[in-house]
């Protein structure tokens, strides 16, 4: 049942129809409690408290389906708005995007022109800028570019899914960039063919390439909400004597806001993912799929009078 709903929200992530409805209408129906508005003045205020709480982000303008270089170009827009506000409030905040918001499915130009935009913008202002990785379909085409901007500029990083059998091989051909990693499993469905379909594996391969990241000298932000994993990662650190600032935790906005205070408490730089914007429709179907607790705070939220 668990896995039915799951594929549920994943295929409902990405109908156009529904995105479209959801810009419509705005953040409804338990959306706000993973989304932090749809400005990037309300996003400003949130950051602000966070950081007050000993919470570091990295924000990240939500935007799903561009089909031309115009909407690319607004989406580019967005994220040097982000950036700008970022270093005008002196804010603790990183910045996340999608580069098929920024053009990957449209031209090799595109995406590149608007990451230089972006990443010029980001070095002015000293922000660090991670690339997220998305489906399998652009996994290769998102490291290939990122190795290119990474020759160019020091503030940016990607993401690396640990779900996927390729992963090790990635991490092994990264080295060689001294790369700033975010660690995930990986939130989207993929064929058995290209990842694995059993989660026991999946966690074994996470710690896999936690092990393998750290212990080659590279900064790590591991992102879970797992205990198990975060656990691991502790006594891992540990036992091989690697320093705070060599790694951090990263979770989503919204969801296990105590845990992340823990973590701040226990000395760890915890770094929480704020998402903003109108194309959150999307993110908050991947939201949902991931956890059924996250279904039944929606359901209740529907309902409550």
């Amino acid at each position: 049942m668990e896995q039915a709903m799951r594929d549920f929200f994943l295929f409902l992530s990405k109908n156009k129809s529904m995105t479209k409805l959801a810009k419509k209408y705005g953040l409804r129906f338990g959306a706000s409690r993973f989304v932090a508005g749809e400005t990037i003045d309300k996003a400003t205020n949130v950051i602000k408290e966070l950081n007050k709480q000993g919470l570091c982000v990295t924000i990240d303008y939500l935007g799903e389906f561009v089909d031309n270089v115009a909407e690319a170009n607004e989406m580019a827009d967005h994220s040097i708005e982000a950036i700008k506000a970022i270093g005008r409030e002196k804010l603790d905040s990183q910045l996340s995007l999608k580069m098929t918001s920024m053009g990957l499915d449209i031209s090799d130009e595109a995406v590149m022109r608007n990451m230089r935009r972006i990443l010029d913008a980001a070095k002015e202002n000293n922000v660090f800028v991670t690339i997220d990785m998305e489906d399998y379909s652009r996994c290769q085409k998102t490291l290939d570019i990122f190795k290119q901007l990474k020759s160019e500029y020091d503030n940016v990083g990607t993401v690396i899914q640990a779900y996927l059998y390729r992963t090790v091989n990635d991490i092994e051909d990264l080295n060689q960039y001294h790369p700033n990693l975010r660690l995930v499993k990986g939130a989207y469905k993929e064929s058995p063919e290209v990842a694995f379909p059993e989660k026991k594996d999946v966690d074994e391969n996470f710690k896999k390439i936690i092990k393998m990241h750290l212990l080659n000298g590279n900064y790590t932000a591991v992102a879970t909400h797992d205990d198990a994993i975060i656990e691991y990662t502790k006594q891992l650190v540990k036992e091989h004597n690697i320093p705070n600032d060599q790694f951090e935790f990263q979770m989503l906005y919204g969801i296990r806001t105590e845990r992340q205070l823990e973590l701040v408490k226990e000395g760890y730089k915890m770094r929480v993912y704020v998402p903003y914007g109108t194309d959150w429709y999307g993110y908050f179907m991947r939201r949902l799929a991931e956890r059924p607790a996250n279904v039944a705070f929606v359901l209740k939220g529907i309902f409550k009078k």
